[in-house]
Order: structure tokens, then C-alpha cells, then sequence
């Protein structure tokens, strides 16, 4: 049985609540799923201080003691993490926002290969479009795989017609969703992600060293040589590709 957690960063259980509620019974009527609601207000979680301890020393000297690594064990042992967030100030809620700046070094050193993330953005007029698009880029800088969020248009009261559209978009997403995690947990990266990883590791290997976490992560995880950040089969054009990025990243130094 795969397991769907979601991460609400809305305190008042209303529409986006309602929204994470019934993509999830859509996701369960297609399979078997363990799903979990998460409302990040329920837990004790800091403001980051940018103190830079997790990048350069490792997260688990974060002098911050609260709710991030129990938060971050449940994404661990998910199969699949929804983010939901009402539209505030067009941007993520706060909760939401502490949640992925407490991640920071985790885009340096990406976890969450095999993944599947998806986002739900709540709002009353508009701009969900462009918080979904950075809850997206943020997952796949932590190594998600990412289907599209979707942003649902509600006001109070929600009218029949609105109701109506909400249905159809979150059962559409749902199928996505569903079929993303019926696929390869670990596809050959795209161009883009191939680009994105190997610019990375050729920062690492020319500009750290041993003193690093970052260096010594990647040393362990044996991304100084591998092709990728996970075992994967490249055609002859994303071969070249990647030795050409390895080339360009050489020159920028």
C-alpha cells in the first residue's frame, strides 16, 4: 500500500481543508492509499535564522529545536506529499513558507528521489497560477517528481458553478497524479534536470572540499562520478549532453 501525505498550511479548516479532502478520496478511489493530513499549525515549527549551520555543517546541527525533523520523517515515509496552501498575499501561507525555508539545505543536497509531489493552491480572486508554479519549482529542486498543482477559485459562498469547476479540476488532478505514481520512481532526468545536476556537482568538486557538507554528501552518495543523482540510463544525446554541461560549468568558475 502506497502512502499520500498532505501538508496544509491553512489553520482554518475551510476550502483548502475541504479541497485536500477531496482530491485524496478521488486518489483512493482509483487505489488502495494511506493518506494523511498534516495542518503544519499543529506543530512547532521556527522561522529560519539563516545561520547557515545545515548547509555548512549538516541539518542535524540546526539550533533550532522543534517540529522540522518529525515534519520531515513524514515526507521521508511517504510515497507521495501534497502541499496545500491558500493564496495569501500571493504568495504561500506562512506555515507554508517556514516549512520550505526550514528545507533550505535541502536543496543542496536533495532527499526526495522516488517521490511523487504535487501541489493545491486556494484563493479567492487570483495568482494561485503563480504560487502553484513555485510550489512545483521547489519540488523539483528537492527531487520530486512533480505533477502540476492545480489552483482552485472559491468565494464565500462558494457558488454551484464554482463548485462544480473545483470538481472537475481536482478529479483531473487526481488522475495525473495517480499516474505519475504508477510510473518509473526514478525516469531518466530531463535535459533540464540533467543540466541543473551536473552544473551542481561541478561546483562542488571545483569550489569545496572535505571541510563541506555538501562535498562530503555528495562524496558518499557517489554523485562525484556518478551520471546522475540516482542510477539511470542515458541515451547518446543526454550523454553528450552532460559532458558538455560538465564543460560549460568548468568554464563559469
Amino acid at each position: 500500500m502506497k502512502r499520500v501525505t498532505a501538508f496544509v498550511g491553512s489553520a482554518r479548516k475551510r476550502y483548502t481543508d475541504d479541497a485536500v479532502t477531496q482530491f485524496l478520496g478521488n486518489l483512493q478511489s482509483m487505489d488502495d492509499f494511506a493518506c494523511e493530513v498534516v495542518t503544519l499549525s499543529d506543530y512547532h515549527l521556527e522561522p529560519c535564522r539563516g545561520c547557515k549551520v545545515c548547509f555548512e555543517r549538516g541539518e542535524e546541527h540546526c539550533p533550532l529545536k522543534d517540529d522540522r525533523d518529525v515534519l520531515i520523517a513524514k515526507m521521508m515515509a511517504s510515497d507521495g506529499v501534497i502541499v496545500a496552501s491558500p493564496n495569501y498575499m500571493f504568495q504561500v501561507s506562512a506555515t507554508v513558507k517556514t516549512l520550505l525555508e526550514r528545507l533550505g539545505y535541502a536543496g543542496h543536497r536533495p532527499p526526495f528521489f522516488g517521490k511523487t509531489f504535487t501541489s493545491i493552491v486556494t484563493q479567492g480572486f487570483f495568482g494561485g497560477g503563480k504560487i502553484v508554479a513555485y510550489l512545483d519549482f521547489v519540488a523539483n529542486g528537492l527531487g520530486f517528481n512533480t505533477v502540476k498543482g492545480s489552483s482552485i477559485t472559491a468565494l464565500e459562498p462558494m457558488t454551484e458553478k464554482e463548485k462544480r469547476r473545483m470538481d472537475r479540476t481536482l478529479a483531473a488532478h487526481a488522475r495525473r497524479y495517480y499516474a505519475r505514481m504508477q510510473g518509473s520512481a526514478y525516469p531518466a532526468p530531463t535535459l533540464a534536470k540533467l543540466m541543473v545536476f551536473r552544473f551542481g556537482r561541478t561546483k562542488v568538486m571545483t569550489e569545496l572540499d572535505d571541510r563541506s557538507r555538501d562535498y562530503t554528501h555528495y562524496a558518499a552518495k557517489g554523485w562525484l562520478e556518478s551520471d546522475y543523482f540516482y542510477p539511470t540510463r542515458l541515451g547518446l544525446l543526454k550523454r553528450g549532453a552532460g559532458k558538455l554541461f560538465d564543460a560549460l560549468a568548468a568554464r563559469s568558475r
